[in-house]
């Protein structure tokens, strides 16, 4: 039995709340059990230097973690002066996954800039992050689409991702804290809605695994996926 009592293929319980922050033009409140990821979507009229007159968009995200967002006070990064590598790491994948389902030269000479700050931490902030960014990003274009800024739709498809691991030799999907801390293998699967695969991170921490328990990994993040692009669409209907 799994520390949550959780069924091995069954997500937490799992909400997308649109529309939680007044100013951004696009927000969303993710919660995956309790791990809570407030995201805010913001459409800037500038550009980087280096993408100023291609003649297209760009999206791209910031992390950070509330000092409280664990079990214990963690330092702001601001007041360290700079990010840690794990920050980096992951805002980084927030963006590039993102950019995937994002129709660049549609968007105009804009950047959207999505950020995910995690309000509270128990496992899986990246794959809430990414799952609650499109929600917010969605929401961004539809206000540009409203005040007829664009030409044509440049949001393609649907993006998300999941935490899956394998714990007492058991694949799981969507592993806790208390799961993760424990488990032989963990990985983080970014898929679009139509199954393709955006980007794979998987490490075995204890016990090197084999090509069936990936495959078996990737089947259980497939199908955990297909349910949080099915609670994307309800979110935004």
């Amino acid at each position: 039995m799994r520390p949550s009592k959780r069924q091995p293929d069954e997500l937490r319980a799992v909400s997308l709340e649109r529309g939680v922050v007044k100013y951004a033009e696009g927000s969303c409140f993710v919660k995956f059990g309790e791990t809570h990821v407030l995201v805010t979507a913001t459409l800037e009229e500038k550009l980087p230097p280096w993408l100023k007159g291609r003649g297209r968009g760009w999206v791209t995200a910031e992390y950070g973690m509330l000092p409280r967002a664990t079990s214990e006070r963690t330092r702001r990064e601001a007041s360290a002066g700079k990010q840690s590598g794990r920050t980096v790491e992951i805002q980084r994948l927030i963006g590039r996954s993102l950019r995937t389902v994002v129709d660049l030269p549609a968007l105009g000479e804009r950047q959207i800039t999505v950020d995910c700050d995690v309000i509270q931490a128990d496992g899986g902030t990246r794959t809430a992050s990414i799952t609650g960014a499109w929600v917010a990003l969605y929401d961004c274009i539809a206000w540009m689409k409203r005040r007829e800024m664009l030409k044509s739709d440049p949001l393609r498809d649907h993006v998300a991702a999941i935490s899956v691991g394998i714990a007492s030799g058991v694949p799981v999907l969507d592993i806790d804290y208390a799961e993760d801390s424990e488990a032989e293998t963990d990985a983080n699967f970014v898929m679009t809605g139509d199954g393709r695969i955006v980007e794979i991170q998987a490490t075995a921490e204890k016990i090197p695994f084999s090509e069936a328990q990936f495959l078996s990994l990737l089947t259980l993040a497939r199908q955990g996926i297909g349910k949080l692009v099915d609670l994307q669409k309800l979110a935004v209907m």
